[in-house]
């Protein structure tokens, strides 16, 4: 039995909630210990973007975390937006053996 995550936070929007808001920090200085551009680091932030394994990596060093972890996060809330649009009715498994 799995039990399935409803509607999982963004990464961007947990990286805001959890290290950016709290301690006030501003998305320029989080970009800039990344080292990518601003606009990267706000568009994630504003879930119009998701992490990639080298940002995954990067969110690691600079806010911890496993880069794992910010995987797991970004293909469960991936996961969950395609079950949300995705109409599985027409498809039949294939038959093995």
């Amino acid at each position: 039995m799995s039990i399935e995550q409803h509607n999982p936070m963004h990464p961007g929007a947990f990286i805001k909630r959890v290290y950016l808001k709290p301690n006030s920090i501003g998305s320029n200085e989080l970009a800039r210990q990344l080292k990518v551009s601003t606009g990267l680091v706000s568009r994630l932030v504003k879930e119009k973007t998701g992490i990639s394994s080298e940002m995954a990596l990067k969110l690691s060093k600079v806010l911890g975390r496993s880069p794992e972890s910010w995987m797991s996060m970004q293909d469960n809330y991936d996961l969950w937006q395609a079950k949300r649009i995705v109409n599985l009715d027409d498809y039949q498994a294939l038959k093995f053996g």
